[in-house]
């Protein structure tokens, strides 16, 4: 649906963040049983760590009373003593010094360190870890599923929307960013609720925890630490902030890099044919460029962030190891409750950090959403309010009556269409390259509504019915052909669910594939890729015209169906046809003038209306347009002798004739 080389999708828009993130939560509905249980594992985890530092000081405190006992004891204090007749033989000894400090602690004269006291408050500790690490494995185990289910979901989702919006919004953009939506922001979207789910849930769930936990030792460093916070988040918001556009650059230029490369491979033989790999090299390096300085940028920009609260961190560090070491001192505190609040201050400085350093994961992934829901929240096809119903098969009587249409307002395409089409007619629509011949089969194929008149199929508006059921009706053969990765069986089987052996083979028969296929190694099950690569072109069409015949819809639309087969090839399915179009309603775009001489009725379209209608030998003998179109193509260069006539055995046959020229 792209046009020319080089993407050229829609503008991206301001990004906004918190709507764009409190949407994207929003995906996660599905989820909130598993997401209660990952907030309650990760509770306890957290709750686990939070302790164990307070744990941890006991140990601290055993081990300095064992090594102040022995040391007072080898100052000559007689061994046994402690509380406080130990702090009065300190005073009395000239050592007050040792006896403020010894009054928090249970210091005994001559008890060494208290062995297995040590190594049970060390065991205490390691259980209380192993039990966070194992409540922290179930949690990311659960989560992972969670957001890859979620991933799942949107993928789905953006499937589905891409089948219900309208031929213009594909149109207006770049297959390569529509497909750079879909895979690559999913996929960034997903990675970045992985990584900052968990981290965000651990780091809240730390911060109150710690801070908790600080504020039973002292109080007043715990407001030292806390006065830390604002700056931190100042910090952040600052570089958050400057970050943003350069990451919706990042994710923009990402979707243009994939839409120029899909572009140039998709048609390498034609680049290349044309002289244009300079052309094509040129763009990818001017969007690769966009795309190194959006990622540059943004990268750089917030990667200082971690930097800047480390520098906070430990700022808040030297403030509580000064204020915590007088305390020691004095004995207020003791020195196993300043080594656990030094601890809980490197708890609660760290998930501040990462909170902060998760701001380029979430401005990324904002990015990467706002990208993704631009397709979710584009406008869709109208559906009928109280759709009408059709016979099971119709009879295929359609009438263009009084329509108007145009792609822009600025330009009026078909400004007054009215055309009848009985039953079992075929209708060939010729013109110049632009008159709108297109459009009149994409009006009735329901891909754009007319803005104004109506197109009814056995007198029922097409607006009343909905699209899939209009649709089921009409068989298309396009000059552009499309095949899926898959057998060539499975290609000629689409849109004919539950098609038997036989009926694949009389439907390739009858499309004049059959002995092709049957040359190939495997048969009917070849597989081919969605390029058709292994088949020429040719063969692809053939193939696109069994699927057709297989179908068996009661209106056919042949948009110019043998352009790509050889002219024996084409009297052979031109012959198949006529029979395949007998009782059916058929629209058929053709250039070659010479395959709708047998047209019920020819339409010439000039400017989006008809200009003329009839028969072969009425339009010619009329001398009008047709007759111009007709002389264009069968009329020899200026100079040149009239054209002979050569008799063909198979022209004859399909009462026809081919001119050559000597």
């Amino acid at each position: 649906m792209s046009h020319g080389p080089g993407p050229r999708g829609p503008q991206q828009k301001a990004a906004d963040f918190r709507g764009t993130w409190r949407r994207l939560l929003g995906e996660l509905r599905p989820e909130r049983a598993r997401i209660a249980l990952v907030i309650a594992l990760t509770t306890i985890a957290v709750v686990l760590t939070v302790v164990a530092p307070k744990i941890l000081a006991h140990a601290m405190n055993i081990l300095f009373e064992g090594i102040i006992g022995t040391v007072l004891s080898n100052a000559g204090l007689p061994a046994g003593l402690s509380g406080d007749a130990l702090a009065q033989a300190l005073n009395v000894g000239g050592m007050s010094e040792y006896a403020d400090m010894v009054g928090a602690y249970n210091v005994v004269v001559g008890q060494g360190i208290d062995t297995h006291a040590l190594l049970v408050v060390l065991g205490q500790v390691l259980a209380v870890y192993l039990l966070s690490a194992l409540f922290m494995w179930v949690q990311g185990y659960i989560l992972a599923g969670v957001v890859q289910r979620t991933g799942r979901r949107m993928r789905a989702e953006v499937e589905a929307k891409l089948g219900r919006v309208p031929l213009s919004y594909l149109d207006s953009g770049s297959r390569g960013d529509i497909l750079s939506r879909v895979t690559n922001d999913v996929d960034n979207i997903t990675q970045t609720l992985q990584q900052t789910l968990s981290q965000a849930l651990n780091s809240i769930i730390s911060v109150v925890g710690v801070l908790a936990m600080m504020v039973t030792i002292s109080v007043q460093l715990s407001l030292v630490t806390v006065a830390m916070v604002p700056v931190a988040v100042i910090i952040t918001v600052l570089i958050a902030r400057r970050a943003q556009p350069h990451f919706t650059q990042q994710w923009d230029a990402t979707g243009k890099v994939t839409g120029v490369v899909e572009e140039a491979f998709t048609g390498h033989e034609t680049v290349v044919l044309f002289g244009s790999e300079e052309e094509f090299a040129r763009l990818f390096d001017e969007e690769n460029t966009r795309l190194y300085e959006g990622s540059y940028k943004a990268q750089w920009i917030s990667g200082t962030i971690q930097p800047a609260m480390r520098l906070v961190s430990n700022l808040s560090f030297v403030i509580v190891a000064v204020i915590g070491g007088v305390r020691v001192t004095s004995g207020t505190m003791t020195l196993g409750d300043v080594q656990a609040f030094i601890q809980y201050t490197q708890q609660f400085t760290q998930p501040i950090t990462q909170l902060a350093s998760m701001a380029n994961l979430l401005q990324s992934g904002a990015a990467s959403a706002e990208r993704l829901f631009g397709i979710m929240d584009a406008p869709e096809e109208e559906q009928a309010d109280a759709p009408a119903h059709l016979a099971e098969r119709v009879a295929g009587r359609v009438v263009f009556d009084h329509v108007r249409f145009s792609y822009s307002p600025d330009t009026e395409l078909i400004t007054d269409l009215s055309l009848t089409v009985e039953p079992g007619q075929t209708v060939a629509i010729v013109g110049p390259t632009g008159a709108g011949k297109t459009t009149l089969v994409n009006l009735l194929l329901r891909f754009y509504d007319p803005q104004a008149g109506r197109i009814t199929l056995d007198g029922v508006d097409t607006r009343e019915l909905s699209r899939d059921r209009l649709r089921e009706q009409i068989g298309m053969v396009l000059q552009d052909t499309w095949l899926f990765e898959g057998t060539i069986r499975d290609n000629i089987a689409f849109g004919a669910a539950g098609a038997s052996e036989e009926q694949v083979l009389a439907a390739a028969r009858a499309a004049n594939v059959d002995h092709i296929v049957q040359a190939l190694p495997k048969g009917y099950d070849t597989v081919i890729d969605d390029s058709g690569s292994g088949v020429s072109a040719g063969e692809k069409q053939l193939i696109t015209i069994a699927r057709a015949f297989l179908a068996d819809r009661q209106i056919l639309v042949l948009d110019e169906a043998t352009s790509s087969v050889d002219t024996r090839t084409e009297l052979l399915v031109q012959k198949a046809m006529v029979g395949l179009r007998q009782g059916r309603t058929s629209f058929v775009i053709a250039h070659r003038l010479s395959t709708i001489r047998d047209a019920d009725i020819i339409l010439v379209m000039e400017h989006g209306d008809i200009v003329e209608q009839g028969g072969h030998d009425e339009l010619i003998a009329a001398r009008g347009a047709y007759y111009r179109l007709y002389q264009s193509q069968f009329s020899g260069p200026a100079g040149q002798d009239e054209p002979a006539v050569v008799a063909d055995p198979l022209l004859k046959a399909l009462g026809r004739t081919e001119r050559h020229y000597s």
